[in-house]
């Protein structure tokens, strides 16, 4: 069982579209399903549940042995929103617990973290210096609390067996609909060009950059998520035909990943949804395509 939170949004969509297309078949949807306006984005998937954010730690206590894995990226997005209360809510807190449950049960753990962490780009975009979040300025309590987030992650004694953070930058396609003035830039252009045939362009402030040209994103890259034996937060289904890399040519940083065992070793996900739990370890036995089957978490510590 695969769990998505920010099911209903539009990367979350279009992640439970692309794990379904490849055959995944037990995938439960996290998110606020109250607004109308979303419910276009998980019509027609098949889904083995869907729970209420408010909910699902509860839910999680109750079915923690047959969850393989999180996806966490379920977070206020508004970057003009300025009420910090609701972001320490939904997107510095409610991390928090999913990180300890995660830790608590024995689940890997990827999250969205976002680009706006880096504020006006001065101090560059690398994070292989697990330092540079301390630095970092963003510049709207969006991109603060994002931050505030990775730096709590970083400072973990106890961490998932494995987890990462995807540091998402511009990404645009379908199931962005909902999103008002917070969709891409190029969904409110192709909307400009499609009422007036043509397209407003931002001016630019930089002798070194052309009014309404930009060097920080990149076009999608088509590199399947979640095969076999690879670096699964570095690996992300973006929207539409194509994907987004963690090595930033997709739109998506990895900020850190951890396995807990060995470097590059990651959690192999099987397709199916026969599961048991035997003792204190977590084993899934499942049958996939063709019939083989094979066991997850082989050797999970004692909790």
């Amino acid at each position: 069982m695969i769990i998505v939170t920010g099911a209903a949004g539009f990367i979350g969509s279009a992640l439970v579209g692309e794990l379904l297309r490849q055959g995944w078949q037990d995938i439960v949807a996290v998110d606020d399903f109250s607004r109308a306006d979303k419910e276009p984005n998980l019509a027609g998937k098949t889904l083995s549940a869907k729970v209420d954010r408010k909910d699902f730690f509860t839910w999680l206590d109750a079915n923690e042995k047959l969850v393989q894995f999180i996806f966490h990226l379920g977070a206020r997005t508004d970057t003009t929103e300025f009420n910090t209360a609701i972001f320490d809510e939904l997107n510095l807190h409610y991390s928090q617990r999913m990180w300890e449950a995660c830790v608590k049960y024995g689940i890997p753990l990827v999250y969205a973290s976002s680009a706006a962490t880096y504020g006006d780009g001065e101090l560059g975009y690398s994070d292989q210096d697990d330092t540079l979040p301390y630095q970092l300025k963003p510049l709207n309590p969006y991109g603060d609390s994002k931050n505030d987030f990775d730096k709590w992650a970083l400072a973990q004694a106890e961490k998932p067996y494995f987890w990462a953070g995807l540091k998402f930058f511009n990404v645009y396609g379908p199931n962005e609909y909902h999103k008002g003035r917070m969709a891409s830039v190029v969904f409110h252009a192709f909307n400009q060009i499609t009422a007036t045939g043509g397209m407003k362009l931002f001016r630019s402030h930089r002798p070194d950059y052309k009014d309404g040209e930009q060097l920080r994103d990149f076009p999608a890259h088509p590199q399947r998520p979640l095969q076999p034996g690879q670096w699964p937060g570095a690996h992300l289904p973006g929207p539409g035909a194509g994907h987004l890399r963690g090595d930033g040519q997709g739109g998506a940083h990895l900020l850190r990943g951890h396995t807990g065992r060995h470097p590059g070793q990651v959690p192999v996900l099987h397709r199916g949804r026969h599961a048991e739990a035997t003792g204190h370890r977590l084993h899934h036995t499942v049958h996939g395509p063709g019939g083989w089957r094979s066991r997850l978490r082989e050797q999970l510590p004692q909790r």
